[in-house]
């Protein structure tokens, strides 16, 4: 393990950095927040393959898929936080995106020794899944060889589901694991192998791209819009009123008339106000067109 560690960009140390305890607490800010600002050019470095991936992630789910991570400790959390945030931002159902974690529920806020080196707990929890060839298992791993991760992902290339492997070192073991691999090389770290820092912001800024261009390309905005928010508090009812008003342009009485006919449903509404129709039509042209607002809004025009 040592030896593997020594070979590991993300675990290597910096002696010009020996000292950092001893700077004014604005020099470490300010040494920290230009080692971020380079995160952004290694995921750019990265951009074909995420894309790709992102392609093959839509593919599956707009047959029904579901999409999977699976990581261990900070890796597992950022995944699970991605998946709890699709259901209100995109109204998925909480099964469609879902987050593993080595160690189960009570890693998310505690470390659970040993959890990440358990490669039949990767096996049980998908298993417990039911994986099939419509399904994509993205591995997270800044080191690479995390065996939860790796192993998830081989597991579930051999049930035939799609598999992305994303890990911030070259040449991994998850990488080469996978369908599509996606190493996002940001180099060694701060605090040396405190990979919740450059490798968690790397890990979450991709993450961040295949769910959110995945649900555009689903349909599950209109434009830069949300149209399929989820409007289950204040909050939200607010910014559903707000979506709907910059869609169509119209008064906010009538804004609020469309949501109340629609049950509230952001996509209905804006389809009842631009195409003029009411709501059940409304709702059989978002069904026919399989959730797609512009495709319904063409079919209306037809």
């Amino acid at each position: 393990m040592r030896e593997q560690l020594a070979t590991m960009t993300t675990e290597a140390y910096r002696p010009e950095l020996a000292d950092i305890d001893r700077l004014p607490t604005l020099d470490i800010a300010r040494f920290m927040n230009a080692e971020d600002a380079t995160v952004t050019t290694a995921v750019a470095a990265r951009l074909p393959e995420i894309a790709a991936a992102i392609d093959g992630v839509t593919a599956r789910m707009a047959r029904g898929g579901r999409l999977v991570y699976a990581g261990a400790g900070t890796a597992g959390r950022l995944g699970i936080l991605d998946a709890s945030e699709c259901p209100p931002t995109f109204n998925t159902d909480p099964a469609q995106v879902v987050g593993l974690i080595a160690g189960g529920p009570t890693a998310v806020v505690s470390a659970v020794e040993g959890a990440e080196d358990r490669e039949d707990a990767a096996r049980e929890d998908l298993d417990a899944l039911a994986l099939t060839a419509d399904d994509v298992v993205v591995g997270i791993s800044a080191s690479g060889r995390t065996p939860y991760a790796v192993a998830a992902v081989r597991h579930a290339r051999a049930l035939g589901a799609l598999t992305v492997g994303l890990s911030c070192n070259e040449d991994s073991a998850l990488a080469a694991a996978a369908d599509h691999g996606i190493e996002v090389v940001v180099g060694p770290e701060t605090l040396t192998g405190s990979t919740r820092l450059k490798a968690g912001t790397a890990q979450k800024l991709v993450l961040n791209m295949i769910s959110t261009i995945t649900m555009i390309k689903l349909g599950k905005t209109y434009g830069n819009l949300m149209v399929d928010l989820r409007a289950s508090n204040e909050k939200l009812k607010a910014r559903a009123h707000r979506i709907v008003s910059l869609a169509t342009g119209a008064r906010d009485e009538s804004v609020g008339t469309a949501l109340a006919d629609n049950d509230g449903e952001v996509k209905n509404s804006i389809l009842t106000l631009l195409a003029s129709v009411d709501a059940p039509t409304a709702a059989r042209l978002l069904q026919d067109a399989h959730g797609h607002l512009r495709k319904a809004l063409e079919a209306a025009a037809a």
